[in-house]
């Protein structure tokens, strides 16, 4: 027996998130099927993450046992004859059997992308979110370093949760502007549910003068979500690399 682990990306649009669900779509679902067409039967896969209904993943990992006879090479060209057009391995290869793709990550680095022109880009209405205010990409790149360090995120983390330890660490934290494109990247050892999509929210309101210069570092430290910003939409989020 030995485990593998396989490396895909996939546009999350028409997808209910990875985790499998009984009454919607999931990667995981997708996955799992074209699974079981190769190895010819429907073998247990556990994911790094669990991503949101329309977050994409330039980056997931995954791991699944098989004493399948198969080269690396040969998975990654087998799962893609059987998966769809919006899902694609990119690589394969063999870890021990104590392996986790969740519990042995070091850390995550998620993306969000605001397309910022006045006027909304129908080929990126799946992939950006559109704000059309002006946008100081400069003043909100040197309030978000505010988020580094380690954290109670409580005020980040949706009210449905019911995560216990609310503490992460974030060591990245940046927003670019390339054009009418600006990015908002952060990298930590782990994320809260939603935690990214409002840490964009909540910088947002920086932006709109809602939280004003300097306060974000008491807002974080308050632990009140009704002190941070609005959840971002889920289009403009991307789970850009797993680091192990």
């Amino acid at each position: 027996m030995k485990r593998l682990l396989i490396t895909i990306k996939y546009d999350g649009t028409s997808y209910h998130g990875w985790q499998v669900q009984q009454n919607a779509l999931s990667v995981q679902e997708e996955f799992q099927n074209a699974v079981e067409k190769v190895f010819l039967k429907r073998l247990d896969v556990k994911g790094c993450s669990r991503t949101d209904s329309g977050v994409h993943a330039n980056m997931y990992c995954l791991t699944l046992d098989t004493d399948m006879n198969i080269t690396d090479e040969g998975v990654v060209l087998a799962l893609n004859t059987k998966l769809p057009p919006d899902i694609s391995a990119v690589d394969c290869r063999e870890v021990p059997l104590d392996f986790h793709p969740r519990y042995s990550c070091v850390s995550k680095e998620y993306v969000y992308k605001i397309y910022n022109g006045k006027f909304r880009d129908p080929f990126l209405e799946k992939y950006a979110y559109h704000y059309r205010y002006n946008l100081d990409a400069e003043y909100l790149n040197r309030e978000a370093k505010h988020f580094l360090g380690t954290h109670d995120f409580a005020g980040f983390c949706s009210v449905n949760s019911d995560v216990e330890d609310t503490r992460r660490t974030i060591t990245k934290a940046e927003v670019t502007r390339d054009g009418d494109m600006v990015t908002f990247t952060f990298e930590g050892d782990g994320f809260l549910y939603n935690m990214v999509r409002i840490m964009v929210g909540t910088l947002l309101f920086v932006n709109e003068g809602k939280i004003k210069e300097g306060e974000l570092a008491d807002v974080i430290a308050s632990a009140s979500r009704k002190r941070a910003g609005r959840t971002a939409p889920p289009q403009g989020l991307y789970l850009n690399k797993v680091n192990y």
